[in-house]
């Protein structure tokens, strides 16, 4: 049995096994973090059974405190100071900093950025789970991969670039180059597979076609997304695949946690890896654990990232958790992907908006190029105001569809193409003004 086929059958195994191993896996992860993370040793106090089975059963884990990003940036080391851009090391350290080997920060889009680091035990460890995402776009020893985002210290794709070359792929870096730089990069290597974001796959076709340049007509074959919802969102999908004539793979993963997801065969929604990773569902309506289909938050668990581990982390994540479907694996399934954040979630007149369903109807349009979301408030009441860049310059038809279909009056504008900003990491569409002036 290859690699492969091992990692399949990890895929297919019953879920009260899997379960087990789980737990098991997880009582491994805390006999070596115990006591040196200091963070995890004060959390914990009291709330464990004693060494090996600290946690003995799926039912016991749910009675441990959940793990906030928040509490990860209060930096219980004495002596160690923040740096220029304002991010911290985080408190959930289990070594010695020489023993971490790769440093990275997350992108800051929610708040001040936070610093996450690994050791090379850990790194392997994040390698090992892009496996499966790499499974899943059915990338193979010998193919082509430009990964176009910029290095810089957002852990990005760097994860998936060492995945990458030991998976005998030609891993081929695009930072520092502009975006026709990259589109050049794409023809001239004759790469089979591009690395980006939803936003930023969208935005070089838009830069192809200002240059002349097809991107359908270029090599690619697979295009692998990650940072935003748009990977699994049906128009958003299309638009991708149509512009490029290949297919959308989706992946999510976070800084402070790793690659937890990736597509599903027919890209309708994400599995989790749940050999990596524990994951839980948390009803946002009932504070409870999720039912079938129920929109909840995301909760996970690392298995093996031990420098940095984190244990019922909070994600943020919404999503609807499928556990009985007809795809062939056992894994979880979510239905449509990351369907938003717990934050972004908006409440305009008594009708709850994500950003995410707005930008589904918005790319169903083939003329809207880009757009920005604003959340304003006129008087007492809430509204949403949405500028697009319009090639039609037609906006009364975009808020009709949007009206019809959110029930709800939405003010659209046309703006000049080219007006509103551009994003090659995470896309940050959606400001919500309402408590700009109190």
């Amino acid at each position: 049995m290859n690699a492969k086929e091992l990692r399949q059958g990890l895929a297919r195994l019953d879920r009260r096994v899997r379960q087990t191993q789980q737990i098991e896996k997880l009582n491994q992860v805390l006999e070596r973090i115990l006591p040196t993370n200091g963070f995890y040793a004060n959390k914990l106090a009291g709330r464990l059974a004693s060494a090996p089975s600290y946690v003995r059963s799926p039912d016991e884990l749910l009675e441990l405190p959940y793990t906030f990003k928040t509490e990860l940036q209060q930096n219980f080391q004495p002596g160690v100071i923040s740096n220029d851009q304002g991010a911290i090391l985080p408190a959930n350290l289990t070594y010695d900093l020489d023993r971490y080997v790769r440093y990275h920060q997350t992108s800051g889009t929610s708040g001040r950025p936070l610093v996450v680091m690994d050791t090379a035990e850990d790194w392997q460890w994040w390698s090992d789970a892009w496996q499966f995402v790499l499974d899943a776009a059915a990338i193979e020893k010998g193919d082509r991969a430009v990964l176009a985002f910029s290095f810089g210290p957002f852990i990005g794709f760097w994860s998936a670039f060492d995945a990458l070359v030991q998976r005998g792929v030609m891993a081929i870096p695009a930072g520092g180059l502009s975006s026709i730089g990259r589109l050049q990069l794409l023809r001239t290597t004759a790469a089979d597979t591009v690395f980006c974001t939803p936003s930023y796959a969208l935005h070089l076709a838009e830069v192809g076609r200002e240059h002349q340049l097809v991107v359908g007509d270029l090599p690619i074959k697979k295009i692998v997304v990650a940072g935003e919802p748009g990977g699994s969102v049906p128009a958003i999908r299309e638009s991708i695949e149509s512009s490029w004539q290949a297919k959308l793979i989706d992946h999510c993963g976070a800084s402070e946690v790793g690659p937890w997801g990736f597509n599903s065969p027919d890209g309708t929604g994400l599995f989790i890896n749940e050999h990596h990773f524990i994951a839980e569902f948390r009803s946002i309506e009932r504070d409870a654990p999720a039912t079938e289909g129920e929109l909840s938050e995301l909760v996970l668990s690392s298995l093996g990232r031990l420098g940095a581990p984190v244990i019922r982390y909070r994600t943020g994540d919404l999503v609807r958790p499928i556990f009985q479907h007809d795809y062939d694996n056992t894994w979880v399934y979510l239905k449509g992907g990351v369907l938003g954040r717990v934050d972004d979630m908006l409440i305009i007149r008594g009708v709850n908006i994500f950003p995410s369903s707005v930008e589904q109807i918005l790319r169903s349009f083939p003329e809207v190029v880009e757009y920005r979301m604003t959340a304003l408030k006129q008087g007492h009441l809430d509204f949403l105001k949405i500028e697009v860049e319009d090639r039609l310059e037609q906006p009364l038809r975009i808020a009709q569809e949007l009206q019809i279909r959110l029930n709800l009056k939405v003010e659209v504008a046309a703006v000049p193409i080219g007006s509103l900003p551009r994003f090659e990491m995470k896309g940050r569409r959606f400001q919500d003004l309402r408590h700009a002036n109190q």
